[in-house]
């Protein structure tokens, strides 16, 4: 974070440019050492809220940067990789970028700042993907608005050296030019949660209007096209128990993999984390980057004191220890989960050993677009 602050104050610095090395951008921050600390060694809980704090402030810096800082997506990003890349002002995705918040897999919750991107994303696809950990590639990553640009891996290194040159008075708009002339639009896979119910429509009621004035008559696409129609009609649901409900009925309805596939992703994940989760990002709609943080600081502080539920460490033992993928979540339902529960997530931890909610630097010279985040 040191570094970053440096860099905004250096007047020979015009962007600063991250990415990662090998098939990775960054795969996020690693719990093992936290759980290590807390489990195996015996330490406070509070070492591991130190680690957090640190992480949400980093975030905080990058979502509030002043300087022009553009985010090479080439490969992995995930979790903690999405707190230092989704809050710049500019993110490139590649066709080897593979987007994820898989929180909820390890008794945790979407983090570092998500519950305020994640909430702005269109519809209640940020729900969607919070929720089931669901993988984006780098299409799916433009069209919902994760990504600003799609580039070809091949092409980055060009890239990187035409953006290396700028020494504008205005690099946003040189660096967002020199973009421009490198992004391309690809097109969404067949099978892709973010197909637009609208183009779809169109398009066949395009080819109905050729095949019928050939005499043909063109078999009805079937709905599995509307994924994304799915997910606002399911996902805009109250609460998760409403949320899986409405995807059974689904399934009923009109049969589809995809769907199935959907449920059982929330159902093997912790019924803790959903529910904390998605009041997580109902929250995050109305907060600015800031709050949402501060919230999130709050909430994982009681993840790892292991009052309220011990889902965060049963998580990582089946994930990353035994790595048998078999927690045994507690509480194990969603019903048991209990809103009184809910709520105490969201409570200011007790100020035992002089705890205090996540502190936030005063950001100083801030553009516009920077400020409507705050």
């Amino acid at each position: 974070m040191q570094l970053f602050l440096a860099y905004e104050e250096d007047p020979d610095v015009k962007l600063v440019i991250l990415k990662g090395q090998g098939r990775a951008f960054c795969v996020g921050g690693d719990p093992l050492p936290v759980f290590r600390d807390i489990i195996i060694q015996g330490k406070s809980w509070r070492v591991g809220a130190d680690f957090f704090s640190e992480q949400y402030k980093l975030d905080y810096v990058m979502a509030t940067y002043s300087k022009v800082q553009i985010s090479i997506l080439n490969g992995i990003v995930m979790g903690g990789g999405a707190g230092i890349s989704v809050h710049g002002r500019f993110r490139i995705a590649t066709e080897k970028t593979v987007f994820a918040m898989p929180e909820t897999e390890l008794g945790l919750f979407p983090d570092v700042g998500s519950s305020y991107f994640l909430s702005r994303l269109p519809g209640f696809f940020g729900e969607y993907v919070g929720l089931t950990g669901a993988r984006l590639d780098g299409a799916e990553m433009l069209a919902c608005g994760l990504a600003t640009h799609f580039v070809p891996s091949s092409r980055l290194t060009a890239l990187e050296a035409d953006l290396c040159k700028v020494g504008s008075s205005d690099p946003v708009t040189f660096a967002s030019a020199i973009l421009n002339a490198y992004t391309q639009n690809p097109h969404l896979k067949q099978h892709s949660a973010y197909h637009r119910h609208v183009s779809i429509i169109l398009s066949h009621l395009f080819l109905l209007l050729v095949f019928e004035f050939a005499g043909y008559l063109l078999p009805c696409q079937h709905s599995k096209h509307f994924r994304l129609d799915v997910i606002d009609r399911c996902f805009s649901r109250r609460t998760m128990e409403e949320i899986i409900s409405a995807l059974e009925r689904e399934a009923t309805q009109k049969p589809d993999e995809w769907i199935s596939a959907t449920i059982r992703d929330l159902k093997k994940a912790s019924p803790a984390s959903l529910k904390i989760s998605l009041r997580s990002i109902r929250e995050g709609r109305l907060q600015g980057v800031g709050k949402c943080l501060i919230r999130e600081y709050r909430m994982v502080c009681h993840v790892l004191k292991r009052e309220i539920s011990k889902d965060f460490v049963e998580g990582c033992r089946a994930v990353v220890i035994d790595k048998d993928r078999n927690p045994k979540w507690e509480p194990r339902s969603l019903e048991e989960m209990k809103d009184n529960m809910v709520e105490r997530y969201f409570e200011r931890v007790d100020e035992e050993d002089g705890w205090e909610d996540l502190k936030l630097s005063p950001r100083k010279n801030l553009p516009a677009l920077i400020i409507a985040k705050l």
